[in-house]
């Protein structure tokens, strides 16, 4: 099969890894790419928000299948256009995409549904909202409505907090993103990813991950698009698991496809493990990153059949293998990320690293004149595998020891919940 991958993040590298281990794939395209990727694929020089461009490439060059990885080309319904050009993709359409692009759709599924999850009022002036933020009180849990880069969510421990997160919506920092505002309840308990596969009638569950948003040690900073992963979360036990896919899961699956809107894709719910159970937090519409880079690592099936069967209307039966080692991932970043940062640095030490065991996926990263240079905010993820996650962080901080990028940092304390409670179980 001909595969062309659009995006150009940690995620698209990991998805490209796993997808050229398939004996099934014989060539591999990937818009806009980087300098990871590129050692992959080739490279196809076409402006991805243009999807006649992407549709005229894909026949130009027998693609038999797009793989849309990051969320803004499915919000703006790439997979439509292309399913109207009779080429096959894997994502959700525009319609069930919204899922990711506005939290307040994902709110009235949830109700119509009887979905677990947090109290909240939707608001689309900034009087209202105030005025529901004192009635409720802190903690509370702002959220721009659409698509923000991961950064349009501000958890409130007071109100003052609450009340400049609103103002900053309605004042534009989030763009058309925070012209509507969902405000939650806070939820209190230990925050879990879990991802399922769907075809629009079945869903197979994958796996489950935790991630860390804040920028440094401790969870302290600003919120990030995400600094590091482990894969598997140890509070999601099979019994939650369960729970999950027959309470929040299923119902979304059979919600969606009784609309009309049927979801295809891959299906990421944040969720909060409370007192009460699992709720929903949040749906995304893609692989997580950097999760997708810890999900890779572990899999054994193979990637590319996954995602056919999925497109196809075949994960009835379907099934996903698993190594049974832990994953980590650490996100190297550029000085100064989330806020304001350099490109263009070098990066040396990466050239004898590499394995079935350690990856070095490139997130914000270019070639030119024969040097590695930085080019984002998130660069590099160092993922390893391990027996326990204490020991695939040993591996993941002993390769990132060999990277000499003096312009880049990384939290040191990726995994600790994890590493705690492995540690808790061995007394």
């Amino acid at each position: 099969m001909k595969l062309l991958l659009i995006g150009s993040g940690g995620r698209e590298h990991a998805l490209a890894w796993a997808l050229a281990k398939s004996p099934k794939l014989t060539k591999l395209f990937a818009a806009p790419g980087n300098a990871g990727i590129a050692d992959l694929a080739e490279i196809a020089q076409i402006d991805v928000t243009d999807h006649q461009a992407v549709i005229t490439f894909c026949k130009s060059n027998a693609v038999d299948l797009v793989v849309v990885g990051p969320e803004a080309p499915l919000v703006a319904g790439v997979v439509d256009d292309l399913d109207a050009a009779g080429i096959k993709a894997f994502g959700p359409t525009k319609a069930a995409a919204q899922l990711e692009g506005s939290k307040a759709f994902t709110k009235g599924v949830c109700d119509e549904a009887a979905i677990p999850t947090a109290a909240y009022g939707r608001f689309t002036n900034r009087e209202d909202a105030l005025a529901y933020l004192k009635k409720e009180g802190a903690p509370i849990v702002v959220k721009a409505d659409g698509l923000a880069a991961g950064k349009g969510v501000v958890v409130a421990m007071s109100l003052a907090e609450a009340e400049d997160a609103v103002k900053a919506c309605f004042d534009g920092s989030f763009g058309d993103a925070g012209a509507e505002v969902v405000i939650e309840e806070f939820l209190d308990g230990e925050e879990a990813s879990f991802f399922v596969l769907s075809d629009g009638t079945n869903a197979l569950a994958l796996a489950t991950a935790q991630d860390h948003k804040r920028a440094h040690d401790g969870d302290e900073g600003p919120n990030t698009g995400g600094m590091g992963a482990y894969s598997p979360a140890p509070v999601m036990t099979q019994a939650l698991i369960d729970r999950v896919m027959a309470d929040i899961i299923s119902p979304t699956i059979s919600t969606l496809a009784a609309r009309g809107t049927p979801f295809k894709g891959v299906l990421y719910a944040g969720l909060m493990i409370t007192s009460d159970g699992p709720k929903l937090i949040e749906y995304n519409t893609r692989f997580g990153d950097p999760e997708c880079q810890v999900l890779v690592m572990r899999l054994k099936s193979d990637l590319l059949e996954l995602l056919v069967d999925s497109v196809e209307g075949r994960l009835g039966t379907a099934h996903a293998e698993w190594h049974d080692q832990a994953a980590l991932s650490v996100v190297m970043a550029a000085n100064g990320y989330p806020a304001t940062y350099k490109k263009g640095t070098e990066i040396r030490g990466l050239e004898q690293m590499g394995s079935d065991v350690l990856q070095v996926f490139h997130a914000g990263t270019k070639r030119a004149d024969g040097r590695l240079l930085a080019n984002g905010g998130r660069v590099l993820n160092v993922t390893a595998l391990g027996n326990s996650v204490a020991d695939a962080k040993e591996h993941a901080y002993d390769a990132i020891g060999k990277i000499d990028w003096p312009d880049g940092f990384c939290r040191s304390d990726i995994g600790w919940r994890a590493i705690a409670r492995e540690a808790q179980n061995e007394d």
